[in-house]
């Protein structure tokens, strides 16, 4: 049994995000369940257009150092099955709207988080 992976950004730094995803997409790669909950500045992250986050290192110039994309890993992570929510607060601080999110990203609060964390840990980045 393998254990569930939780994580949560707060923040909006493209570094950070980009990490996560990376970090998630390893999890899910080796059977993991994932839950990444995006608060604050960071649901840009989740949003289709993530030009909101900060220090953005574009696509392109990750291709070309053979660095996985943000789109890149951000698609992988929706295709192997990660559980992705944005913060109901977050998204009225960036004046994001549900229609400007990925998908399959639900919108949720900081306790739905923590109730499905449960006694698990929860990866802050």
């Amino acid at each position: 049994m393998t254990m569930a992976l939780f994580i949560t950004l707060a923040d909006d730094s493209w570094q950070r995000a980009h990490y996560a995803l990376i970090v998630a997409a390893g999890a899910l790669s080796l059977g993991r369940t994932v839950t990444i909950f995006a608060g604050g500045r960071s649901v840009h992250a989740l949003a289709k257009d993530w030009s909101g986050l900060k220090d953005i290192i574009p696509d392109a110039e990750l291709d070309s150092r053979g660095v996985a994309s943000f789109r890149d890993l951000r698609d992988a992570v929706i295709d192997l099955g990660a559980h992705l929510m944005v913060c109901e607060t977050g998204l009225a601080l960036t004046g994001l709207t549900p229609d400007t999110l990925c998908e399959t990203v639900s919108v949720r609060g900081i306790v739905t988080f923590l109730e499905q964390a449960g006694d698990r840990p929860i990866l802050a980045l």
